[in-house]
């Protein structure tokens, strides 16, 4: 298998079915967990020198941390249900996720950090879904923690895919630290697919075509993009979403898109 592709595996004590961290990465900067957590059942996590958001992927979770705590974040029942409640939980905190009634899917997105910024909710209200591309290539971006909301260093997004679509298109890159053009950011995809026994694909690829590589994802797989172009195709009768988990040096999200594919902008 593919050393990009991690497959979800077999449900964890504590919820865990996909854990990612820079040592199993073999990069610097992100991590990122998928936990399923039962009604009543409980995931404690330190975030020591990282700072962490909380996707409520589906279902509704309570958080408590430091005396406090956030109840009945969530409530979309599936991922393709809307936007998503969300967290920021800064370096230094200990929390722990519990689930509500009906149980809850969430996606914990890390990254190195400073200071970081204030704990805070990132509630489903604030998100405006953003329209990009057009015809089969357009998708609904939400925007969770992106550039517009204080952070250290994370960088996270989800996207809807309809059947037949393309998305993260044209294909395009960030693995260089030259801004204001291109930053450097590490990647990871965390896919669901609705119905969940399709599939999807996506191609991760560089120039000299060092990696060159198309992947078969299934629900709830994780692809890791550590360099190079990519994209992803949703499979006519099967709607594709991913949670994108982002980091680098700098926290800047600019990218470049494949020379041979970007006359397909143009509408």
């Amino acid at each position: 298998m593919s050393e990009l592709l991690v497959r979800a595996r077999a449900q964890a004590p504590d919820g865990a079915i996909v854990t990612i961290t820079p040592a199993t990465a073999g990069w610097k900067h992100v991590g990122f967990e998928a936990l399923l957590l039962g009604a009543g059942q409980s995931a404690e996590r330190a975030t020591g020198e990282r700072e962490c958001c909380v996707v409520v992927i589906a279902g509704c979770v309570h958080l408590s941390f430091d005396a406090r705590e956030w109840r009945d974040l969530g409530g979309r029942r599936t991922p393709f249900g809307g936007a998503p409640d969300a967290a920021y939980l800064p370096p230094g905190t200990s929390f722990s996720a519990t689930a509500a009634d009906g149980g809850c899917e969430l996606g914990l997105c890390f990254a190195p950090a400073g200071d970081g910024a204030e704990p805070r909710v990132l509630p489903a209200e604030g998100v405006v879904p953003e329209t990009r591309g057009h015809g089969a290539l357009e998708r609904t971006v939400n925007a969770i923690l992106m550039g517009t909301e204080e952070a250290d260093s994370l960088l996270v997004c989800e996207v809807h895919t309809p059947p037949g679509h393309w998305s993260s298109y044209p294909p395009h890159k960030h693995d260089r630290d030259a801004l204001p053009v291109e930053s450097l950011l590490e990647e990871t995809y965390y896919f669901r697919i609705d119905p969940p026994h399709g599939f999807g694909l996506q191609r991760v690829y560089t120039e000299d075509r060092g990696i060159d590589e198309t992947l078969t994802v299934r629900d709830r797989d994780t692809v890791l993009v550590p360099r190079g172009y990519h994209t992803v195709s949703a499979p006519p009768g099967y709607a594709l979403y991913y949670l994108n988990v982002m980091a680098g040096p700098t926290r800047a999200w600019a990218v470049a898109n494949d020379p041979d594919h970007e006359w397909t902008l143009a509408p």
